[in-house]
């Protein structure tokens, strides 16, 4: 009777606050800059009702109107580039940024990509729009270990080094964060936390185990440094389970680790949808299942110290409140993260106050951004391979044959997690404006994995004699009233990506469309059609519905077989409307045919040089993925090899003898035995972004030299690794490998020569904890201007069980031919730590350590000194 009568009052004083005028709202404390915060925050929590606190512990957090505070969506992207919210300038994906090596351009390219993020922001609030993806709140860097490349998601991380992964992810937070004395630029998030590299299959129920010394020295280093170093203002926990707990209750992990060991008092936050792998049942995708229910998962996920759900579990801690099994008081300190979060972004301050509300629109994908990312492409780029001075090619090269699967894609290079540029390079047109007098002959040759390729038929639809489909626009939801435009589109390829419209006049949202065309087979035998798009679409043939997606969603996809025969007329209609985020739809209608080894070798033949473009794809490699292609499973893969349709491909290109180019696209390493051994030359590109296109053709035809290192171990196949599940580092990546391994972690060639000379240390004798400089002179001993990347490992032979070697400071130095460069390195204190199993805790032993730098991780690549701890 006391909680009715309790939530009575307050629905009471909510109606009387509803009455406030303009005025009074601007008087409020809370509104008040000059106050201190915790004194607005006070008045604020004072000021909600007991549902409103609920409400603003999830990532959608509604309006209070009475109160002037408008919605807010806590979910915002930004892992190369501002994510999923239109127009933005699209960098290479953060392990290309990884394989850089260049923290003070990674912290430039971040500090544009929060540039663009503030201007976003700022002309979303202009025109009052709050939902998803129109925040301050990034939940970016990825800092988890790829520690096996068969993780579909390793791609967004920083690579397989504790020390590279910690630099790296710092860079990105103080980019993000912005260094304004009195206001946050944007916030940044480390995540997953903990423990969470694959698989992606069954991460909603795998109980991550791993010893306590492979979490201190391996999965935690990266999340301590942001933590503790980098101010970085949320933490992202993962879906999987640690020790028998999830990790948004694991009081292990978020109490005694991250509140009370690094004193960490900013935001956790749960994964999208990871409080309800705590408590639902499912046949389909096995969950943890540790609670009975919403509510007992919920208090759990909070009283562990997760403030913020993604997710609507936390709704049931309204009725936890109505009914005493939970209390306000103990939501309290969530409630003050999450505001505290919120005043120090300037969101209840006046605009003229806080100094990055006047970044304009104009920053997105400005030429500065753009020749950034053109920039940091160029500086990913690693030369693998470059027998007899195959590269760089010839300028005047009369042919050039290019082929494969990624030669002409243009959304391959923007990976995963991305915005949408205006304009992207493929390799193919890169190639194209670098020789314009060349005859480039393009042939696509194959797919990544099929034995088919997709023949494109869509020139054989046509509405009233006219190449095409008819197009009419209404500028609401429900195909109703007056057409806002009538036309004929060519193709179905659309998106209001980057602010374009689908067509004149028509709304950049809340929009439908309606599509119409005859198509007249040109085959015999199965035809696919495929439509994608968010949101909801429908697709008639003949006026019989044959598929369709009808509710809201990021993509979504529907195919249809037609068994077509030859002349036969087929009516298509595509109904389509948008209602979240960025309007999509692309209408596809191809025939497989069988590729065509010897035909692609024949046409290829006629070249000079013969560039192939392929490896993998982030619609084959990634986050969570329906991916059933031989060698892939749930966006994982199950080995390492590039696919049989390439390499057959890459062998019938090889019978040409014609100098044969490899260039490998993919987020993950790759197996590329044959091709070390076959290809002339072999480069990896990654996922390079917007520029990357201009970025592998500079390389190829040396107005580049290469000097991208790789962040990862290139493996010779899966027989070198353990079990994907296994989580013990014995035997994984260069810190523990003792096995050869293909390609090392930090391996990388150039066009020119460099040498190591005259290199000493500050101190040879170090107290424990004391730093020590390591200088170097770097000869560019070559015939042309290039980067070297100076790395320096530390071999601690006072800690048996610990790393082979590992990477403790490095630095990319610009060298002109001819020039040497004197160089200092920094090593830290910490550099020398060790894990003492016994008492659990790092710990810098006495002894003699060995001080390595040199070009790669190899033996045969680094030079050493020697220094000792007393």
């Amino acid at each position: 009777m006391k909680t009715k009568t309790f939530f009575g009052l307050l629905t009471l004083a909510g109606a009387l606050f509803m009455t406030s005028s303009c005025q009074q709202k601007e008087e409020m404390p809370f509104r008040n800059p000059d106050l201190p915060i915790n004194q607005r925050i006070d008045d604020l929590l004072n000021r909600l009702t007991p549902e409103e606190k609920v409400q603003q512990m999830m990532n959608q957090t509604p309006a209070i109107k009475r109160l002037g505070i408008p919605a807010y969506d806590w979910w915002n992207e930004a892992l190369h580039g501002v994510a999923r919210a239109g127009k933005a300038t699209v960098f290479p994906q953060a392990i290309a940024l990884a394989a850089t090596f260049d923290e003070p351009e990674l912290y430039k390219t971040f500090t544009l990509i929060s540039d663009e993020a503030r201007a976003k922001y700022n002309h979303y609030q202009e025109i009052g729009e709050t939902d998803r993806y129109k925040g301050l709140t990034f939940w970016t860097p990825n800092i988890n270990i790829f520690r096996d490349p068969r993780w579909g998601r390793g791609m967004e991380t920083y690579g397989e080094d504790p020390y590279l992964t910690s630099t790296m992810g710092m860079a990105v937070v103080r980019g993000l964060q912005g260094d304004d004395p009195h206001y946050l630029k944007t916030h940044a998030c480390a995540k997953h936390y903990a423990v969470h590299s694959g698989p992606e299959w069954n991460r909603h129920s795998f109980d991550a185990e791993v010893s306590p010394r492979d979490l201190w020295t391996t999965y935690l280093p990266a999340f301590k440094a942001l933590v503790t170093k980098a101010n970085v203002q949320e933490v992202m926990c993962a879906y999987n389970s640690f020790e028998g707990k999830p990790c948004c209750s694991s009081d292990k992990l978020l109490i005694e680790i991250l509140r009370k060991d690094w004193n960490y008092n900013r935001i956790i936050l749960s994964d999208c949808g990871a409080i309800n792998d705590f408590y639902v049942r499912s046949k389909t995708t096995p969950r943890h299942e540790t609670h009975p229910d919403a509510l007992s998962a919920s208090k759990d996920a909070v009283l562990s110290g997760t403030d913020l759900e993604c997710g609507n579990s936390y709704r049931s801690l309204i009725e936890g409140l109505k009914n005493g099994k939970i209390t306000e008081k103990e939501l309290e300190p969530s409630l003050r993260r999450l505001f505290k979060g919120r005043f120090e972004l300037g969101m209840f301050d006046p605009k003229e106050r806080v100094p990055y509300s006047k970044i304009p629109y104009e920053v997105i994908e400005s030429p500065e951004h753009i020749a950034q990312a053109l920039k940091m492409a160029h500086e990913s780029i690693v030369l693998l391979e470059n027998k007899k001075q195959t590269l760089p090619l010839s300028k005047t090269i009369k042919t050039i044959a290019v082929v494969g699967p990624n030669a002409a894609d243009s959304t391959m290079l923007w990976a995963n997690y991305n915005g949408f540029p205006t304009h992207t390079t493929t390799i193919l047109e890169g190639i194209q404006k670098s020789v314009p007098q060349a005859n480039v002959i393009y042939i696509e040759g194959c797919n990544h994995t099929a034995t088919t390729l997709k023949e494109d038929l869509g020139a054989s639809i046509t509405y009233k004699n006219k190449k095409g489909f008819s197009c009419t626009y209404y500028n609401n939801k429900a195909f109703k009233g007056t057409p806002v435009y009538e036309g004929i589109a060519e193709q179905i390829r659309f998106t209001t990506g980057g602010n374009t419209q689908f067509a004149p006049n028509v709304n950049l949202k809340d929009f439908s469309a309606q599509f119409e065309g005859t198509f007249t087979s040109p085959v015999d035998g199965p035809v696919t059609l495929k439509v994608e798009g968010n949101d909801g679409l429908r697709l008639f043939v003949d006026k019989q519905k044959v598929a369709e997606h009808w509710d809201k969603d990021y993509n979504r996809s529907k195919s249809y077989t037609l068994n077509a025969k030859k002349g036969k007329s087929y009516l298509i209609h595509i109904d389509y409307f948008q209602k979240i985020g960025n309007a999509t739809l692309n209408f596809f209608i191809t025939h497989d045919v069988p590729v065509d080894y010897a035909g692609v070798a024949k046409q290829a033949a006629q070249a000079d040089a013969i560039v192939f473009v392929g490896g993998l794809s982030p619609r084959l490699e990634g986050e969570q993925m329906s991916v059933h292609a031989k060698g892939f499973k749930g966006g994982d893969r199950t080995n390492i090899q590039l696919p049989d349709v390439q390499k057959k491909m890459l062998k019938s290109l090889k019978a040409t003898h014609k100098p044969l180019v490899c260039v490998m696209c993919s987020g993950s390493a790759l197996a590329l035995n044959w091709e070390k051994k076959n290809a002339d030359a072999l480069i990896n590109a990654w996922y390079g972004g917007q520029e990357a296109g201009t970025a592998v053709a500079d390389v190829l035809f040396g107005d580049y030299n290469p000097s991208g290192r790789l962040p990862i171990t290139y493996y010779t196949s899966i027989d070198q690794l353990s079990d994907f599940q296994n989580y013990n580092m014995t035997g994984r990546t260069y810190r523990y490998m003792t096995q050869k391994p293909l390609y090392p972690f930090g391996y990388g060639l150039s066009y020119t020569t460099f040498k190591f000379k005259n290199a000493t240390l500050s101190k040879s004798i170090l107290n424990p904890g004391e730093s020590v400089d390591l200088k170097v002179t770097i000869s560019n001993t070559g015939k042309q201007d290039g980067d070297e990347v100076i790395q320096v490992y530390i071999k601690n032979p006072n800690d048996p069980k610990g790393p082979i070697k590992a990477l403790k400071a490095f630095k990319r130095i610009p060298v002109k031919a001819g020039e040497q460069k004197e160089v200092t390195l920094a090593i830290a204190g910490d550099a020398f730590n060790s894990f003492n199993d016994e008492r659990q805790t790092m710990e810098i032993r006495p002894g003699k350590y060995e001080v390595l730098y040199g070009s790669s991780s190899a033996d045969k690549d680094l030079h050493s000194l020697r220094l000792t701890i007393k």
